[in-house]
């Protein structure tokens, strides 16, 4: 019995990428897609919609203080 091969495409560059230890850096192809993913991130060029704003995360403005 053999076990099916998953294959994922690279969200960054669309190659396609086996999942399994073989690709260390899945859903990635490699370390760059992945860092340069990453980048886009930290400098906030993505984002997950409705993320609360962390400035006001206690609930509170400053008409409160």
């Amino acid at each position: 019995m053999s076990k099916k091969l998953t294959v994922v495409t690279c969200p960054q560059c669309g190659a396609s990428v086996e999942w399994g230890e073989q690709s260390p850096y899945r859903p990635f192809c490699s370390k760059k897609c992945q860092m340069i993913d990453f980048g886009t991130w930290a400098n906030e060029e993505n984002a997950i919609p409705g993320a609360p704003d962390m400035l006001d995360s206690d609930g509170w403005s400053e008409e409160h203080h």
